[in-house]
């Protein structure tokens, strides 16, 4: 994996996202077919508009598999589509404590951080995500609007 970050690191705009694909995929691997279909189960829940099958999906997965971080990952983006703000950042946390470069979960975090009006916390997570993945979009246009904003500029 840190091959993979530095190749992240390095990169090209046009190549960042093939090797963010390539992390997110290893990042999907359990180690257990069961454990893999429960999250394949959860992510098909989500892209088909029901997070709250999901969260069954995810909460059985983390349930059986407490160390892997996709679980609390794809159970926070469930509770945040439910609207549960809370439940979805302990999740975030979780995700981070067993995956500290985990780059989509740090992103989550930041706009929950925005919406909650915490823009330098937002803002410096943000930056985080930008020293693991240069060429992230999201994380490069809530630097630069957040920035903005933190030098009086307005919108």
């Amino acid at each position: 994996m840190d091959a993979l970050f530095q190749e992240l690191a390095d990169a090209e705009p046009a190549d960042s996202a093939r090797i963010e694909r390539m992390i997110l995929a290893e990042w999907e691997k359990s180690g257990s077919p069961a454990m893999d279909l429960l999250l394949r189960r959860g992510k098909d829940a989500l892209e088909d508009g029901q997070p709250e099958v999901a969260v069954e999906h995810f909460s059985a997965l983390v349930d059986h598999a407490p160390d892997f971080a996709e679980g609390y990952y794809g159970r926070a983006s469930s509770y945040y589509l439910l609207g549960l703000t809370g439940p979805a950042l302990e999740d975030i946390q979780t995700t981070l404590r067993l995956n500290p470069r985990h780059f989509p979960a740090m992103t989550g975090l930041a706009v929950v951080m925005e919406e909650l009006g915490r823009t330098n916390d937002a803002l410096e997570i943000y930056r985080m995500i930008l020293d693991i993945h240069p060429n992230a979009p999201e994380a490069g246009a809530g630097a630069v609007r957040l920035g903005m904003i933190e030098e009086g500029q307005s919108l």
